[in-house]
């Protein structure tokens, strides 16, 4: 049996994501089905399933990128099916495979989506060379990221996340193909990010879940599951990797 999704796993305080009853149907198939959640300000959540579970549909749900079938989606009290643009700039959406024009460097990217964002002229250069050092792509920043590794280009991707400064930050998979001195450093600039911004990730490394997360959402076969700490997310099992085939094994 299915563990119910717990209506008292948030900390109290203003709800930056809102998932409520979310659907999404492909004829008679449900990539998602009757999701509901809440997740406040300052809240680092991470959110699990096996593959094809609708972790990508949902996401792609909260960000607006699809168009629910049923209920309603919101960033920072914005409705993303009726006021898309104004939730866009609080939301920072960075896909697994994130969509990177080769030909450009990632100062000219960068430049152009700043430009797209309608950041002031004024800000834009210095918000730019933030981004690149946080990001810490001052060694590749004149190439074309075509010719950048895997890691390069997800990094450029984290830059163009955070270029407008948003307060939600939405990641699939946010360290694939890092190495491990990158993964630790993503996963310390997501740490100190959530300290004032709200956080939700996809991720397959549950060890990732251990260092950076302090909530869970579970979803399979397109049903939210389970929604708690992480600590009552790995209580009873001897590790994170029996807790998820427990709850796999549970909806089927």
């Amino acid at each position: 049996m299915s563990e119910t999704p717990s209506s008292d796993a948030g900390a109290p305080g203003e709800m930056m994501i809102e998932a409520e009853r979310l659907s999404k149907f492909y004829g008679g198939f449900a990539a998602v089905q009757d999701v509901t959640f809440s997740i406040p300000r300052g809240q680092i959540v991470a959110f699990l399933g096996p593959n094809g579970a609708g972790k990508s549909t949902t996401m792609k749900l909260l960000t607006g990128y699809l168009a629910p079938s049923e209920g309603r989606a919101r960033i920072a009290g914005h409705d993303m099916n009726e006021d898309r643009l104004a939730g866009a700039t609080k939301l920072g959406y960075l896909p697994e495979n994130g969509p990177l024009y080769s030909d450009m460097t990632p100062r000219m990217i960068l430049s152009f989506f700043a430009d797209a964002r309608g950041l002031p002229s004024t800000a834009k250069r210095g918000r730019i060379d933030e981004v690149i050092g946080l990001c810490d792509l001052g060694s590749v920043v004149g190439k074309p990221i075509g010719k950048l590794s895997r890691g390069f280009r997800q990094r450029v991707g984290m830059a163009l996340t955070l270029l407008h400064e948003p307060d939600v930050l939405i990641m699939d998979e946010p360290t694939s193909g890092l190495d491990p001195n990158q993964i630790g450093e993503v996963r310390a600039m997501i740490k100190r990010l959530g300290e004032n911004k709200t956080i939700l990730l996809s991720t397959h490394i549950l060890q990732e879940v251990e260092a950076i997360a302090t909530r869970v959402l579970f979803i399979t076969e397109g049903r939210l599951v389970f929604d708690g700490p992480i600590e009552k997310f790995s209580a009873n099992t001897e590790n994170l990797d029996q807790r998820f085939h427990e709850l796999t094994v549970a909806a089927d």
